[in-house]
């Protein structure tokens, strides 16, 4: 038997009135769904925070103060940005239909006036929603076999390392600044397994925002592969998400790849190949 679809209710914005809100999530229920509601007052940032964290198939967004010609766009631009634009979003509550196309431009994949059936959200839901398959076992061996480092982000590496270097006792053994990621890197042996501190050298870089959502802590975790490509290509055959299609160069000269911690049950999760000169 498939598991039901998991959909994310939430009022986006200072809107106090949820009523419509509840009626919709009871009637989802009541038609099989999987139904998370968030509660009052919830900002674009904590909406898409949850439906990553909560796994959902479907947000409907909702809302009565007249804002969501700003809301509702922002939370679509957030999925995007979080690589997360194959959940479904949809809007409901007192909009104009001349705001419509707009919504549906800026990523909504339709917007629900007041007298529409619940029948008829929960009918376009199983309609648009993608739903991915249990992936079959891999049969081509092991991604990995070891932990290749630990990504910290920091916000200052000349704070963070008396910690590392006098408390713990670790040496560095290599820094660099890389460029296209906007980062300096720091990493330090432990036992064969590095720690990579990560500080911002821009502050629209990846880093950054992570800090600045998040604050310092651990940030990846990467694994050793034999072939970055081939990983890739195996992790895709699995089902597993890509934040990069093909490799690219990082830290120590090694080739690296990001996986979407949507699917890897919340942890950031790198490829790593170690390229040895001739």
């Amino acid at each position: 038997m498939s598991q039901p679809i998991r959909v994310l209710i939430a009022k986006a914005g200072l809107d106090g009135h949820d009523r419509g809100a509840l009626v919709i999530a009871q009637g989802l229920r009541d038609y099989g769904f999987e139904v998370i509601y968030t509660g009052l007052r919830q900002t674009p940032e904590q909406i898409v925070a949850t439906a990553i964290e909560e796994d959902v198939a479907c947000i409907g967004l909702s809302s009565l103060s007249g804002a969501h010609m700003e809301l509702f766009p922002e939370v679509a631009r957030l999925l995007r940005e979080q690589h997360a634009d194959d959940i479904l979003l949809i809007g409901g509550g007192v909009v104009p239909e001349s705001d419509i196309p707009e919504l549906k431009a800026a990523g909504l994949a339709d917007v629900f006036t007041p007298g529409t059936s619940i029948a008829a959200v929960a009918e376009f839901i199983r309609k648009n929603v993608r739903i991915s398959e249990l992936p079959a076992p891999a049969s081509s061996g092991p991604l990995t076999q070891r932990l290749d480092h630990i990504g910290i982000a920091v916000s200052n590496v000349a704070e963070a390392l008396p910690f590392y270097t006098q408390t713990l006792g670790l040496s560095v053994v290599h820094e660099e600044v890389i460029e296209d990621q906007q980062v300096r890197a720091v990493f330090l042996d432990l036992g064969g397994i590095h720690l990579e501190l990560l500080e911002p050298t821009r502050p629209e870089s990846p880093i950054a925002k992570f800090l600045a959502n998040k604050g310092p802590g651990l940030h990846h975790l990467a694994y050793g592969v034999e072939d970055a490509a081939k990983a890739l290509a195996q992790a895709k055959a699995a089902g597993i998400r890509l934040i990069d299609e093909v490799p690219r160069a990082g830290g120590q000269g090694k080739k690296i790849a990001f996986v979407h911690p949507k699917d890897t049950h919340g942890v950031l999760t790198e490829f790593c190949q170690r390229v040895y000169e001739e």
